[in-house]
């Protein structure tokens, strides 16, 4: 039988065994572990990272190499690009389709699908995988497994506070489990046509397969910045989150996207994403607009703040060198309004429009130093929104597209003197209105001139016929006169002979 010292000891023995197995797992993993800082970068010096910046600086800027496209800025991201949410135009291009790491912007695509998917007054909860499967000094807004929150709370707690186990939450409410979430992203992703990215969780945290590329994020944030609700969650610096009965605490998120909170002030901010982990640097989404162009751009692998000023610096590049424009207001090649043979209309012989038209909406981005006629042109037929679409391209870089779709009837406006709303909603107005119908019919004052030309041009085809046949008989009439005036005069010279 042990005695209490034999225990002791015993546990001496078992705690001096312990550290020497931990001892010689460090002296042994320990060049793996240092290796695997620098690659994170967390080894890197100060001044190794600023001589990164500087050469990342020195890499091409695709959009640059177009003759006659303006000129842009010298960043010091790896990539970045600048797009147009109206149009999906690209204005500056680098490096935009090399696979880098997103991180936290990874977050734009988890909310989006959440959106898609869900209710916002649905209860999401946090079970223990949801909140424990993420590393302690990540980004968090402290959810305890057990506890709930509305999607919508959910939705702010990722955008603002860039929540990573209230990310992992949304993906089992939504999927049913982290997995199958990140089968959604990828599916998601190559819907809206992504061409270099795979996702393997909703959070961004560091994987090796888990990648995007500058266009893809521009793709992806112009899906999400398409919507209304997810624009303005995406725009708030400050939330409050109030106790209830599934989530006893009380505090405020504060955003870190230093152009959302207005610590770097510039107009028309409209929301963004912020991202970082040791492999991807800072990674920053961002959507501004100005004058009706609203603007996405995004930049990865750049060092703070540098990120947040680098986006400034593409944005004053984009307005003041693009302009977005209503393509009718231009376009002269493709015009139907006088040649049109169908129209549409209430009134045959005055209010009739061409059947079809060119839509008013469809607006372009034009280069400030450019003319619309300098500009390629494409026509097709292949669409399922129009009945035709006209492309427009500057040496191959699209600039967005135009529709030539059917006319749509305007309809009359009603005035009723001395009718009460009440009597409207009754029907006792005592008028009955019939709706016109939507009926495709011909032009009658082309028709009209048609027919009276026909008709004009068939009389004096008629009017000649009947002066050639005239002539004829007359000439035949004078023949035979003659011919009888030769037998005359033959019988009476007989009679001389």
């Amino acid at each position: 039988m042990m005695t209490g010292s034999d225990k002791k000891r015993t546990r001496s023995y078992v705690v001096a065994f312990v550290l020497s197995m931990i001892l010689a797992g460090v002296t042994i993993l320990g060049p793996g572990l240092d290796a695997a800082a620098a690659k994170s970068g967390a080894a890197e010096t100060q001044e190794e990272l600023d001589a990164n910046v500087e050469a990342r600086k020195s890499l091409p800027v695709e959009t640059n190499e177009i003759e006659g496209w303006p000129a842009g800025p010298e960043i010091g991201s790896e990539a970045a690009i600048l797009m147009d949410v109206d149009t999906g135009a690209i204005l500056y291009a680098k490096n935009i389709h090399e696979e880098l790491y997103p991180a936290s912007t990874t977050k734009l695509l988890t909310c989006l699908i959440a959106q898609e998917n869900g209710h916002m007054t649905d209860m999401v909860p946090f079970s223990y995988e949801a909140v424990h499967s993420v590393p302690s000094d990540g980004s968090s807004i402290g959810m305890d497994a057990g506890q709930s929150i509305t999607l919508e709370q959910c939705l702010y707690g990722i955008m603002v506070g860039s929540a990573n186990e209230v990310a992992n939450a949304v993906a089992e409410y939504t999927a049913g489990s982290m997995e199958a979430f990140a089968d959604m992203m990828n599916e998601r992703a190559a819907e809206l046509g992504c061409k270099n990215s795979h996702f393997t969780n909703a959070n961004g945290l560091q994987d090796e397969d888990h990648y995007t590329s500058a266009y893809d994020l521009a793709v992806i944030a112009r899906e999400f910045f398409a919507n209304d609700m997810l624009s303005r969650i995406a725009n708030t610096a400050r939330y409050h989150f109030e106790p209830t009965d599934t989530q006893p605490d009380d505090f405020y998120l504060k955003n870190k996207h230093a152009l959302i909170t207005g610590e770097i002030p510039y107009e028309g901010i409209c929301g963004g994403k912020t991202g970082f982990t040791g492999d991807s640097r800072q990674t920053l989404v961002t959507c501004c607009e100005q004058n009706g162009m609203r603007l996405i751009c995004v930049v990865m692998m750049q060092e703070t703040p540098d990120q947040f000023y680098d986006t400034v610096t593409l944005f004053d590049y984009g307005y003041s060198n693009f302009s977005l424009v209503n393509v009718t207001d231009y376009e002269t090649a493709f015009t139907t309004e006088e040649k049109s043979f169908f129209r549409t209309g209430s009134d045959i012989f005055g209010n009739s429009k061409p059947f079809l038209r060119m839509n008013p909406d469809s607006r372009i981005i034009l280069p400030n130093n450019m003319d619309f006629e300098s500009l390629d042109t494409e026509v097709s037929y292949d669409t399922q929104d129009a009945v035709v679409q006209i492309y427009y391209r500057f040496h191959g870089l699209d600039l967005g597209s135009a529709l030539v779709d059917i006319s749509e009837n305007e309809q009359p406006g009603y005035e009723f003197e001395h009718v009460s709303p009440e009597e409207i909603k009754e029907g006792n107005t005592g008028i009955t209105i019939e709706q016109p119908d939507r009926t495709i019919f011909l032009n009658v004052k082309t028709i009209i001139a048609g027919v009276l030309a026909f008709a004009f041009v068939l009389g004096i085809l008629i009017v000649l016929i009947r002066l050639g046949r005239e002539y004829h008989f007359s000439s035949k009439r004078t023949d035979r006169k003659r011919r009888r005036g030769r037998k005359h005069r033959g019988r009476h010279g007989d009679l001389y002979v």
